[in-house]
């Protein structure tokens, strides 16, 4: 077993020690203090944005450290690269399994593992046995559960000696009871002497399987102990920073709205990591859909969109059932959803910018436009996003992310949407450009579009939103509405802290 002696017992696993990390001017972590010891579940929580990644991206060797000292079971990690890391025992598990589904355990498991093959398979089996896993070297990994896959990827950093799990975000995809089958086996490593970094934004999972708690907010640790010594709302009031602040807010979101007809109605809706979703969404109406990784945002606007199939319920746009759809089905109904990574679903990133914008427009029954259109179209496009770009010609790679996110726009709008659902509509874009996507957002409300907003960004969604309804584990966690739409209030409903449960009619 990849277990500690009761030498290596005495030392930290990790310790930080006023750690900076820079990108370009900005830092992103900022004097931050950390310590992981043997046998030890250390979850990790804060915001978007709040550093959790890079400081652990920083111990698995992804990012060096800029400045402060980083220290490996008492040596010197500042300068650790992904094979010292490894050589180092840590390994780093992602959010979502990576294996190969048509290769077995065994094979998932030992790729590239240097040793006799008898040798690894034997310890293998026992690393099996040892943290009771349900599964055989043979079994094809995508036949496993998505809890049974998190543990082949935990069984590739063991076979290697790991002494240092990194777990990010590992219970986002999984149900209960395979949550349950993690915590026992997470449990059954610690006893062997394993330190744990367990990324999460559950509150009841913290409390279950962490023995320490530490919040970033800012690139800051700015609160830590054992989860017990906090209430959540002390938790929750640290990731935002807004205590005492019931009543704050930003823009239009305490002002009512003259909403106009009902374009979407969803009704008793449930798929793939969701259920019992309903809401009404009116023309000049923006609908925040709030909620923390995991709750089910993404998946609620997929199927609504027709990428994914609904278990339950109904569509309804302008009164009209939209069922068993998919996208092409949508757009003609005037539904369109700008996703939320626009580099792998969004853009033809080595295509010409002029063909991105127009090639939600093809669905339409053409076979081509009219290439003096298309590029007047595209002119449009540009003034009225503020596209910088050289010409209408060039790749869309060869963009900033902001542009790039502003061509993704301009291919949304071509298509002519009475209801739009924005997915992250400002991620990884800078300050000037998430101003101009909320000055456009706000004019297409004005001008009648109907607006489903989803972002993690807390005060993304109190600044643009007439309403939010917050998701929580895949459940409608509550409704608020003017002057109820707050930082803290959807903090608050994210983590089940309270619930404000009217219907989002």
């Amino acid at each position: 077993m990849a277990g500690i002696s009761p030498t290596d017992q005495r030392c930290p696993l990790v310790e930080a020690r006023q750690i900076w990390k820079f990108f370009g001017s900005i830092a992103v972590l900022r004097g931050v203090d950390l310590t992981l010891r043997p046998g030890e579940v250390h979850a990790l929580l804060g915001g978007n944005g709040a550093g959790k990644s890079t400081l652990m991206k920083m111990i698995a060797g992804l990012h060096c450290v800029d400045r402060g000292e980083l220290l490996v079971c008492g040596e010197d990690a500042s300068a650790m690269t992904p094979v010292t890391a490894r050589q180092a025992g840590i390994h780093l598990v992602p959010q979502e399994p990576m294996l190969f589904p048509s290769l077995s355990v065994e094979e998932n498991v030992l790729m590239h593992v240097p040793g006799n093959r008898k040798d690894l398979r034997a310890r293998l089996e026992t690393l099996i046995a040892e943290i009771g896993a349900g599964m055989t070297l043979s079994t094809q990994a995508g036949q496993l559960e998505v809890a049974d896959q998190q543990m082949v990827e935990i069984l590739r950093g063991l076979i290697r000696d790991a002494r240092i799990l990194i777990l990010d975000e590992p219970t986002s995809a999984l149900t209960p009871r395979e949550v349950g089958k993690l915590f026992e086996r997470i449990r059954a490593l610690t006893a062997q002497g394993v330190g744990i970094f367990f990324i999460s934004h559950k509150l009841g999972e913290i409390r279950e399987i962490a023995d320490i708690v530490s919040i970033l907010r800012d690139g800051q640790v700015v609160l830590a102990g054992p989860p017990k010594s906090f209430t959540d709302a002390e938790i929750v009031a640290a990731m935002t920073h807004v205590e005492g602040k019931e009543g704050f807010t930003l823009g239009r979101a305490a002002a009512p709205v003259e909403r106009g007809p009902e374009r979407l109605r969803v009704e008793g809706l449930a798929g793939e990591g969701f259920a019992d979703v309903t809401f009404s969404l009116h023309s000049g109406e923006i609908l925040g859909l709030a909620g923390v990784v995991g709750s089910g945002r993404t998946e609620l606007a997929e199927t609504i969109y027709g990428i994914r199939p609904a278990a339950r319920g109904r569509i309804l746009v302008d009164g009209k059932p939209l069922t068993g759809h998919g996208p092409r089905q949508s757009l003609d109904a005037g539904v369109v959803y700008l996703p939320e990574d626009r580099q792998v679903s969004g853009l033809f990133v080595n295509a010409p910018l002029v063909w991105n914008a127009s090639a939600l427009v093809l669905h339409r029954g053409r076979e081509w436009l009219p290439l003096a259109k298309e590029r007047a179209d595209f002119s449009e496009q540009i003034k009225l996003l503020g596209i910088v770009c050289g010409s209408a010609d060039q790749p869309v790679r060869t963009l900033s992310g902001g542009n790039q996110q502003k061509v993704l726009l301009a291919k949304c709008l071509a298509a002519g949407p009475r209801v739009l659902i924005l997915d992250e509509p400002t991620r990884g874009v800078d300050v000037a450009v998430r101003a101009d996507i909320y000055r456009l957002i706000d004019r297409l409300a004005g001008e009648g579009l109907a607006i489903l907003l989803i972002s993690s960004d807390h005060e993304e969604v109190e600044r643009l939103s007439h309403r939010v309804l917050v998701m929580n584990h895949g459940y409608p966690g509550g409704l608020l509405e003017g002057s109820d739409i707050t930082i803290n209030a959807i903090a608050r409903l994210s983590f089940g802290v309270g619930a404000k449960m009217d219907a989002a009619q």
